[in-house]
């Protein structure tokens, strides 16, 4: 859209014009400012308010219009009617919550304490070091159980938190130091 208080071959140059095949001339004051906009004398005897000449790229000749006014009161009268048809959105989420993984955007449940807690606690003592694959492959476990079970016990404090591409730091003493 391209719109002018006064058309001016300055502002309104050829190269506009031939990137806009669709124009819309409100009234203009002289046959040389309707050249401007349409190329055709024509828009200087519209009657204004509203009335317009439509040049489209498919005919030869501007089709008249007739654009309706319609005021703010009544714009906010529509824009209220249809947002009162919309049920309420969720307040939108911030960068930092987009970036987490959906399961930690809601408040966490409390899970119940997996049975092997204390079997995973001694094996990561013994070994100093602790790991998904570890546990996976001395609990004969699925993956997701030792990744959630390497969870529980950073939230523990038992284990340290992730270091990319190495076994996480227990925390505690080995099993022989301690007890």
């Amino acid at each position: 859209v391209v719109a002018t208080q006064r058309p001016s071959v300055d502002v309104v140059t050829g190269l506009i014009k031939a990137n806009f095949p669709s124009r819309i001339s409100f009234a203009v004051s002289t046959s040389i400012d309707s050249r401007v906009v349409l190329d055709m004398a024509g828009a200087e005897q519209l009657l204004g308010r509203g009335d317009a000449l439509y040049m489209a790229p498919e005919v030869a000749k501007p089709i008249r219009l007739q654009g309706s006014y319609v005021s703010d009161e009544e714009i906010e009268r529509v824009v209220n009617f249809w947002k009162e048809q919309k049920p309420k959105a969720n307040p939108p989420l911030s960068p930092v919550q987009l970036r987490m993984p959906l399961a930690w955007r809601e408040e966490p449940e409390e899970e119940p304490e997996d049975e092997l807690l204390p079997e995973a606690i001694a094996l990561v003592r013994r070994h100093n070091r602790a790991s998904a694959a570890l546990l996976q492959r001395r609990l004969r476990v699925s993956y997701n159980r030792a990744a959630r079970l390497i969870e529980l016990l950073e939230r523990k404090g038992i284990v340290g938190p992730e270091e990319q591409g190495r076994s996480r730091e227990v925390l505690l003493p080995p099993e022989d130091e301690g007890m």
